[in-house]
């Protein structure tokens, strides 16, 4: 299991493109630099910790670098952009998490849709 606390400790192969910034400055920043961006919700675990932020969040995906960037909160030091290596698989379970959310979305609003249907039709 990977944790990117204890990774960003212990590690020196990672790189901060931002640092000390607001969310919404460091979320612009990977959807203009990272050649593949997923949107995940608020509170999902990615690389071990969980990601706190606004919805949607945006993660990088970086298949050439084998990387992903993402918007790392903590507490009393504000958000930084951090581009740290992480396996295929973890990359492919960052797109798994995206593909589901969509899919619950949509029954979601499909529900909603047959429901409000059916009360004024």
């Amino acid at each position: 299991m990977f944790c990117l606390d204890t990774y960003l400790r212990e590690s020196e192969d990672y790189e901060i493109h931002m640092t000390r910034s607001g969310f919404k400055d460091c979320a612009r920043f990977i959807e203009e630099n990272a050649p593949e961006v997923v949107h995940v919700k608020p509170g999902e675990k990615i690389v071990g910790a969980r990601i706190i932020g606004i919805p949607p969040v945006p993660i990088g995906i970086n298949e050439e670098k084998g990387t992903i960037m993402l918007p790392y909160t903590k507490p009393c030091y504000g958000t930084a952009t951090v581009e740290v290596p992480v396996p295929p698989e973890e990359r492919e379970n960052i797109r798994a998490g995206e593909l589901i959310s969509g899919i619950i979305w949509i029954l979601f609003s499909l529900k909603f849709l047959l429901i409000f249907d059916s009360f004024f039709f």
